[in-house]
């Protein structure tokens, strides 16, 4: 009985100490994370006030932004959620404060001037930044700052998109595939309410969507094969991001020029290319996904089939020169036009259904985040969407295989039981094959269709 007291004790008192903690965590990144945003939003509002077309001045914002990366706070780089993980995964948390203003300056900079990019991850980066500075002072474990920079990812996330649910269980999902440390939950969960309710009350407005969608009859097959078909697609989708993004940047690293030079020439390369394909892919590109899931009259949306493909170019050459900016506000245009799409292919009246699915199916799948974009679904779209998205997300997270738009990912887990991976690994440096026993068989089949090809072909020779 004494041991089970001392047991409760010890837990309450826990409960106590991150309650308070979260809560004072949360509030300070909707705080910084509502600054953030407001600044964002006062210079999208005043690019009319230019001369000419803001994107013109991307190819100098991009050399500015380049320089201020470098120059104070290298951490920065990129687009913000992949450098938390690696300070999480690599330094106990420990992020520079210089990361804070440098990130929020270069990534207002950068959407600005029609920088393909998101806002979330620089959101998760200032509340990361944010968690670590307070840890600092307070002179936190570095456990405890590991716990609070995590939950710092989750509460940027949910401060950004109003999804404070999701955004929790996405800055414990993203870390290591196949694993979530039950741990921080608690510790997130209130961090991310209590940034969302900030970032509400300081005047922060989210957009929810009603898809009109619901069930007219209890069990659809016909719709759950569509979902099946669509998760596959989604997974397909999510591969062709991830790998668009790795090439761009590893063709943008070799060229032979100093970094300055290829922000410059990669901003004049996209507004050469908005000449051909037009404007839409330049910037945040939010109008174009409550296009897609805004029910109303299809044949008015004058949106090309390939946008998907043109927006993943788009911001693969941006990131890859030096942009600051998140990579999920474009992963979700990319979900959103490729459902769009697939609704269109398969005939179905439910285009914005299928727009929705691929808004969180291709987040599972760039990220490896399945539970976390579930519950996305339910928090944006309703709860009727969550049977059917559960089905898309989780199939499109396997399709994708063990890769990634967040390269510090550690790998916990194995997609298929034929495959090898280096467990413990991140997603960068792990290496992934199939089992030498599995491999061997696939072989011999193989080795069967090309003698029975080739025996075919020989008939038909002998015939002719």
């Amino acid at each position: 009985m004494k041991n089970h007291t001392i047991e409760q004790f010890s837990i309450f008192i826990s409960v106590t100490k991150w309650l308070i903690l979260s809560s004072i965590i949360g509030v300070v990144i909707g705080a910084s994370v509502t600054l953030f945003l407001k600044i964002l939003q006062f210079s999208e509002e005043n690019q009319s006030l230019l001369p000419f077309k803001h994107y013109y001045l991307l190819p100098f914002a991009l050399v500015l932004t380049v320089w201020l990366v470098k120059k104070f706070a290298p951490d920065a780089h990129g687009h913000g959620t992949e450098k938390v993980i690696e300070a999480v995964h690599k330094k106990s948390g420990k992020i520079d404060l210089a990361v804070i203003p440098v990130k929020l300056f270069a990534t207002v900079l950068t959407i600005f001037s029609g920088g393909s990019v998101g806002k979330e991850g620089p959101g998760a980066q200032i509340g990361a930044g944010m968690a670590s500075f307070v840890s600092d002072i307070f002179r936190f474990s570095k456990e405890d700052r590991k716990t609070l920079v995590i939950c710092g990812i989750g509460a940027g996330f949910a401060s950004v998109f109003g999804t404070p649910i999701a955004g929790a269980v996405f800055g414990v999902e993203v870390l290591i595939v196949g694993l979530i440390r039950y741990d921080v939950l608690l510790p997130s969960f209130i961090a991310g309410f209590a940034a969302f309710s900030t970032a509400q009350y300081l005047g922060i407005e989210y957009t929810y969507f009603n898809i009109h969608f619901h069930q007219e009859i209890g069990l659809d097959f016909i719709l759950i094969m569509q979902v099946v078909l669509a998760g596959i697609f989604f997974g397909v989708i999510s591969d062709i991001t991830i790998t668009m993004l790795k090439k761009v940047s590893k063709v943008i690293e070799k060229l032979p020029m100093n970094k300055y030079f290829k922000a410059f020439f990669g901003g004049l390369v996209l507004i050469l290319l908005s000449l051909f394909v037009g404007e839409q892919y330049f910037g945040l590109g939010l109008g174009t996904i409550e296009e897609m899931l805004t029910v109303h009259n299809y044949s008015n949306i004058d949106i090309p089939w390939y946008s998907f493909l043109f927006k993943t170019l788009f911001t693969s050459i941006t990131l890859g020169v030096g942009g600051s900016g998140g990579i999920v506000t474009p992963v979700f245009y990319i979900g959103a036009t490729s459902g769009h799409w697939f609704g269109t292919i398969i005939g179905n009246d439910q285009v914005t259904f299928f727009a929705a699915l691929g808004f969180i199916s291709v987040l599972a799948g760039t990220t490896n985040s399945p539970i976390a974009a579930t519950i996305m679904a339910m928090e944006l779209f309703g709860i009727e969407v969550a049977h059917y998205a559960a089905i898309s997300v989780v199939i499109s997270f396997l399709m994708t295989g063990h890769r990634s738009v967040f390269a510090s990912q550690i790998l916990a887990m194995k997609k298929s039981d034929l495959l090898k991976i280096d467990m413990g690994e991140d997603i960068g440096h792990a290496t992934v094959g199939m089992k030498d026993k599995d491999k061997n068989t696939f072989n011999n089949i193989r080795e069967r269709i090309l003698i029975k090809r080739k025996k075919y072909q020989e008939k038909m020779k002998s015939k002719k």
